[in-house]
């Protein structure tokens, strides 16, 4: 993908809150839930938390890994594709318990053999995830833990008991609590929650929220969205931190989408400086190319993948990507702008885009310049069903395109125009050198190679390396960077500004 490096803006950090709440949104489309699950089961965890005695600092890391419970679903999305048609639809399915869910894994070694692997990718980014955030080291231990279970029977299965972390068994049974209760039920609710203790969880903790949850779910449904909010926002998460954590975690979804959001943000933010915009408006481009993506989690990965053209209800989730990007920012906080000019992201100026079919004198100019640089920075990168284009080729499209009025004419032109021009403000070096200190210049190129979704030997044919040798490079990624799963690597070295 060769778009230019993305370099630090200012405004370009969010409160942690705010990443978190982006994050949950995301981590609920991913798991086939209504977006409001985690926020939800994150109050009810506190609740019981604070039954059970918990302290305030046992409580905040309750909310935390509550609300990152799902952080690392989009970097298993794949696998859940390849075992289960639709990674959506089954762990919705998964999550509800419904009945036969599991069936199809019966082919591949069975249920758990199956999802340790998933959980194991699941894990260990939603971990990295909350290190990354900076928040404490009960809520990384917890969601590095989150599917293990009280009779050793969770996945994968390696702790039981009281060495699983007491946080996983409050946010367990909240997330099951508000999943039933929602599905089946309150009365079911309570009656599978009972079922449960002994085995998925203790008995005691099982019992505390059968009891309350009658009295939980009343005050949780009266409860205002201001409210809530108020009652989330541990201390922890009033700080600072990149938005472009959200980017990453929305392009592990899908390999070849690695480093994507990134190059969109950075070359929206160098379009809107060739065009003379002000700071704020690259600002705003350049979060908005970060974030644009959020909706892409609602749409199963087989919909990406697919060779040939979509049906056309296939089409029209797709459609949606966009809208569901909007109704984040409706529940984000600081970045509900962002998000709102950010689902501008596939409208086109003569109004045939989707899915508001706005036209060129209801776009601001932030929405036109995100707009070419999503179409540029795809038609440059290779995807499942065609090779990256070279650059005369897609330039030649693009400027096609404005010609028919489907793209501003002057935004294209200036975008062409800045791709090698030189940077809108020096990339801070601080990150990089340390990405370098730590790796070294192959052990890049392997990584980069991998985390687009090659195996070992495709690295090694497009690196011209043995097997072998691309096999010595990964391990020794893995060790640096203290990761044993793809997934992880992949994020940790974004976040150094490799990928």
């Amino acid at each position: 993908m060769n778009t230019p490096a993305c370099p630090q803006y200012p405004g370009a950090e969010i409160r942690v809150f705010d990443a978190v709440k982006a994050l949950a949104f995301i981590g609920d489309l991913s798991m086939g839930q209504p977006t409001d699950h985690s926020l939800r089961a994150a109050w009810l965890a506190t609740q019981l938390a604070r039954a059970a005695g918990a302290d305030d600092a046992l409580c905040g890391a309750v909310i935390e890994a509550s609300l990152l419970r799902w952080s690392g679903c989009t970097a298993n999305a794949s696998g859940f594709a390849d075992v289960l048609g639709d990674d959506i639809g089954s762990r919705a399915a998964m999550l509800a318990g419904e009945p036969q869910w599991d069936q199809p894994l019966a082919a591949v070694g069975g249920t758990h053999a199956a999802l340790t692997p998933l959980a194991q990718i699941h894990c260990e980014v939603s971990g990295e995830v909350a290190r990354t955030l900076g928040l404490s080291g009960t809520t990384e231990t917890a969601l590095r833990h989150v599917f293990e279970a009280w009779d050793g029977g969770g996945v994968p299965g390696v702790l039981a008991g009281d060495a699983v972390p007491p946080v996983v068994y409050m946010i367990g049974i909240a997330c099951d609590l508000e999943i039933f209760g929602r599905v089946h039920g309150l009365e079911a609710a309570q009656q599978l929650i009972t079922q449960r203790g002994g085995a998925r969880y203790p008995q005691a903790l099982a019992t505390l929220a059968a009891t309350h949850a009658a009295q939980w779910f009343d005050t949780l449904g009266k409860m205002p969205a201001a409210e809530l909010d108020a009652a989330l926002a541990t201390p922890a998460m009033a700080n600072a931190t990149p938005a472009e954590l959200i980017a990453d975690v929305i392009d592990l979804k899908l390999p070849w989408m690695t480093g994507y959001s990134r190059a969109v943000a950075a070359l929206a933010a160098r379009c809107c400086a060739q065009l003379d915009a002000d700071p704020l408006a690259q600002r705003r481009a350049y979060q908005a190319g970060l974030v644009h993506g959020i909706g892409r989690a609602a749409v199963p990965n087989a919909l990406w993948n697919a060779p040939a053209q979509l049906s056309a209800s296939a089409w029209e989730r797709v459609r949606l990507v966009p809208y569901w990007t909007a109704r984040a920012g409706k529940q984000t906080g600081a970045l509900a702008d962002v998000a709102e000019l950010a689902s501008y992201a596939y409208e086109r100026a003569d109004g045939s885009g989707y899915f508001r079919g706005l036209g060129r004198d209801a776009l601001p100019l932030e929405a036109r310049v995100l707009a070419a640089a999503v179409a540029w920075t795809a038609l440059r990168a290779a995807r499942p069903w065609r090779a990256a284009l070279p650059e005369n080729e897609a330039a030649q499209i693009l400027r096609d395109e404005a010609a028919r009025g489907r793209f501003d004419a002057e935004v294209v032109a200036a975008l062409l125009a800045c791709l090698h021009a030189p940077e809108v403000a020096p990339r801070a070096t601080s990150a990089r050198a340390r990405s370098l200190a730590v790796l070294s210049a192959r052990e890049i190129d392997v990584l980069r190679s991998i985390s687009r979704g090659a195996s070992n030997k495709e690295a090694a044919r497009e690196l011209e390396l043995s097997p072998s040798t691309v096999r010595t490079h990964v391990e020794s990624v893995f060790r640096k960077l203290a990761c044993s799963t793809r997934a992880a690597a992949t994020l940790k070295a974004s976040s150094l500004g490799l990928l």
